[in-house]
């Protein structure tokens, strides 16, 4: 199943720091199949409100992903970002393709 690194980010500062991040992120991920699929847009908000950037990296699978969080070349550069925004980051698992809505009743009781 594939799993995706979810960031949403505040105040980023966009200085020296964040620019490196910037350059250094892609080889990062090359080696657990990561690639973007969100990155800053503005989006078009239909309902509510929202703030902030949000940023999506798919991977093949959790472990993948988790790896690459925790791996030493991400770690190395994690402080660039961190010190430069504030924001949530984790890792979610997606669904299957054939996915139904219903099917999130399974994995909650209903009592």
């Amino acid at each position: 199943m594939k799993a995706y690194a979810v960031g949403q980010l505040f105040d980023v500062q966009m200085n020296d720091e964040v620019i490196e991040y910037i350059h250094k992120i892609d080889d990062t991920l090359k080696p657990f199949g990561g690639r973007f699929i969100i990155h800053g847009a503005p989006p078009l908000v239909l309902e509510g409100s929202w703030s902030g950037d949000l940023i999506v990296i798919e991977f093949p699978n959790k472990d993948s992903a988790t790896k690459w969080y925790s791996s030493k070349e991400y770690q190395a550069i994690a402080g660039l970002r961190n010190r430069n925004s504030q924001g949530t980051i984790l890792i979610i698992e997606g669904v299957s393709e054939d996915h139904k809505a219903i099917e999130i009743l399974d994995l909650i009781k209903l009592g």
